[in-house]
């Protein structure tokens, strides 16, 4: 039997699936599956049954009851079976999918592959995978990469309309290749216009629509192009990194996710030696641990410098930045778009007063605390959430000794650095080291109980 293929060999034994099927567990015993109807799930294309494989076009032709979204029963329209429409509401398609499998022999047809962003996994963790069985088609996603001619296997994939579109650009940002499904909330046009915003144009566009349909249409375009273009719902956009696009390249591809030069950042010009150094901001921000989706206070933002590269390192998240100086706050947001962030939120005010109407975070780093650290650190940590980091940069040996002695009562979990660092710099054929200002960190986690 050729790998991946089904086991019948005719199509009257296609409807045995549902009943025949067994598992084997690791240890070699069956795993038990209900002897009750099961409903198949069959992938299929805009060629509907002439686009099957013999085995799927007879699940469907035997069918006495077919559950799909519109598109999906158009396909199959010359089917016998009863056709129900699925309901958009995924509640009340739970529901329809409980009353199909009292039929004999029910199927529900979905575009594509099933398994990939499609219903399968959604009705699996509802109502249990072995009430069902698969047979997928050819996903949409795989013909556009296909049409394009490009591989898919190193692609960043997403929903445009089931994530969040700053998330999404964010990955595009690191990204040579790009599928994603469009939504009428998101179409070509607003992400191409989101991307240029950013400072993102090195790409070329595919828009594949109706594909394996004869109207199937192919557009490529450069982003600025697409942002003025409108097309047929029924498409997948991919987007290729185009290396001739070099001289025009994404103006922060360049840059590190975190620990980037520290002339990068917008500084006011009497306070330039304050701010926390890259290396300093590395080793902090390794401490803390961001998740994609923290929540994250810098305290004592200063500039934005550790706010920004923390935003990088949670593109779902939050960064709270908080600075009492106006003049700082003010260079704040313009670090972040300097980095091509949405995700850093300014908050006037100083710790911790400023620190009451915050979410509480998974993630703390507190710079510049000056006389205030005890108080700036206890309230801090209490509002960490359990699990959460805490990271503290101080200059001077008195801060450090003060910052040491809460935390230490506070925490078993305490990490410190006296950070001394010289960078190199070349001078003609010679290479020297040049001293940084010295600065003592301190990483703390709260227990996770």
């Amino acid at each position: 039997m050729p790998p991946g293929s089904l086991p019948w060999n005719e199509p009257g034994d296609a409807l045995e699936l549902r009943r025949s099927c067994s598992i084997r567990s690791a240890e070699g015993g069956p795993i038990a599956v209900a002897e009750s109807s099961k409903l198949v799930i069959v992938g299929v294309g805009d060629d509907g049954l002439s686009g099957l494989t013999e085995p799927a076009r007879a699940v469907i032709l035997g069918s006495d009851l077919i559950l799909g979204a519109p598109a999906a029963l158009k396909a199959v329209e010359e089917a016998e079976g009863r056709k129900w429409e699925l309901s958009s509401d995924m509640t009340e398609a739970v529901e329809q999918v409980r009353e199909a499998l009292r039929a004999d022999r029910p199927v529900m047809v979905s575009t594509g592959d099933p398994l990939f962003y499609g219903i399968a996994r959604f009705l699996f963790d509802r109502l249990g995978e072995d009430r069902f069985e698969i047979i997928p088609h050819v996903s949409s996603m795989q013909l556009a990469f296909a049409r394009v001619k490009e591989s898919w296997d190193d692609a960043y994939l997403a929903d445009l309309g089931a994530r969040p579109l700053e998330a999404i650009v964010a990955r595009i940002r690191h990204a040579e290749k790009v599928g994603l499904f469009s939504s009428d909330r998101c179409p070509p046009a607003r992400l191409a216009r989101a991307l240029l915003d950013r400072g993102i144009d090195d790409f070329r566009a595919f828009v594949c629509e109706h594909l394996g349909s004869p109207d199937e249409r192919v557009t490529r375009a450069s982003l600025s192009e697409l942002a003025e273009l409108e097309f047929d719902p029924l498409h997948v956009l991919i987007l290729v990194r185009s290396p001739d696009l070099a001289s025009k390249a994404d103006r922060f591809a360049s840059r590190l996710r975190f620990g980037n030069p520290d002339d990068l950042f917008s500084q006011n010009q009497p306070r330039r030696a304050l701010v926390t150094t890259a290396e300093v901001r590395a080793l902090a921000l390794a401490q803390l641990n961001i998740r994609a989706d923290s929540i994250v206070w810098d305290v004592g933002a200063g500039s934005g410098s550790v706010a920004v590269e923390a935003a990088q390192l949670a593109p779902q998240g939050r960064v709270f930045a908080i600075e009492p100086r106006a003049d700082d706050l003010a260079l704040i947001p313009v670090n972040a778009e300097r980095f091509g962030v949405s995700n850093v939120v300014p908050v006037s005010g100083r710790a911790p007063e400023a620190l009451a109407d915050l979410p509480d975070p998974d993630a703390v780093f507190v710079g510049g605390t000056g006389r205030h650290v005890g108080t700036i650190l206890r309230a801090a940590f209490s509002r960490l959430k359990p699990g959460g980091r805490m990271a503290v940069n101080v200059a001077s040996v008195e801060a450090l000794v003060d910052a040491h002695r809460l935390l230490k009562d506070l925490t078993r979990d305490l990490l410190f650095w006296d950070v001394h660092l010289s960078r190199g710099v070349e001078q003609l054929d010679r290479l020297r080291f040049q001293a940084i200002n010295p600065s003592y960190l301190l990483a703390a986690g709260k227990s996770a109980e």
